[in-house]
Parts: structure tokens; C-alpha cells; sequence
């Protein structure tokens, strides 16, 4: 699969998927007009990547310094198909960087973190 790299705008974050490294990260803010038209093509492109990886060692990065609720129901779909991955005995990391003093946005993460057991969360503090 060819990389994926989107240049983050006012409204969208910046995506960055290395299918050859196995490492992804999806940065900025999100909040698109139509959250089915930004993410649907790369949630179908990384399902189908999950869905052909074995043995894999998979990292994944959210940087996200603000995200609409819509955007929280994708998220939501790309833990659950990163736990399903590690489920399946690929090695999943996912990092949730947040901003230093940014309780809301390390709470979200503290949240999405309790519903994985196969992945390992990582709830990293960083200067924006």
C-alpha cells in the first residue's frame, strides 16, 4: 500500500499512515464538515491493512489537541480495530500525546485506554 499523508487544515488534522513501517499518526485538530467523507477512505485502507497484517509491529499516534464528537465516534472505530489487531497477535503501541495541563483532551484518552486489553496504551504529556 501506497503512504498516506494529508496536510493538516483549519478543520482537519494531519494524517500520516507508513503502511511500509507499520506506523500511523493522526495530529491536529479535528472537526471536519463531513467527518464521513475525511475519514471513511482511510478507515477502509487501514481495516484492510489490520485485516492482512500477522505478526506485525503496529504504531499508532494520536496528537490531538481538539476533536468534535463525530470525530470521538472514529476514534472510537480505530481502537476497536486496533484492539481486534492485537487481538490477533500483531504487537499494537498506541500513543495518546496531550498536551501539558490539557486534562480534557488526557481524560478522552485515559477513557479510550480502559476499553483496550490486547493493545498497549501509552499516555504520553508533550509541548504543543
Amino acid at each position: 500500500m501506497d503512504p498516506i499523508n494529508i496536510s493538516q487544515t483549519a478543520r482537519t488534522p494531519r494524517v500520516e499512515f507508513d503502511f511500509k513501517t507499520n506506523k500511523f499518526v493522526i495530529a491536529g485538530e479535528s472537526y471536519p464538515e463531513d467527518v464521513s467523507t475525511f475519514y471513511g477512505p482511510l478507515l477502509e485502507t487501514f481495516t484492510k491493512f489490520l485485516n492482512d497484517s500477522a505478526d506485525a509491529q503496529i504504531s499508532f499516534r494520536f496528537e490531538l489537541i481538539y476533536f468534535n464528537s463525530s470525530t470521538a465516534k472514529i476514534l472510537m472505530e480505530l481502537f476497536e480495530a486496533l484492539e481486534e489487531a492485537a487481538g490477533s497477535g500483531n504487537q499494537v503501541v498506541i500513543t495518546w500525546a496531550h498536551e501539558a495541563g490539557d486534562d480534557n483532551i488526557k481524560e478522552l484518552g485515559e477513557e479510550f485506554a480502559e476499553e483496550l486489553s490486547n493493545a498497549k496504551f501509552i499516555l504520553e504529556e508533550i509541548a504543543i
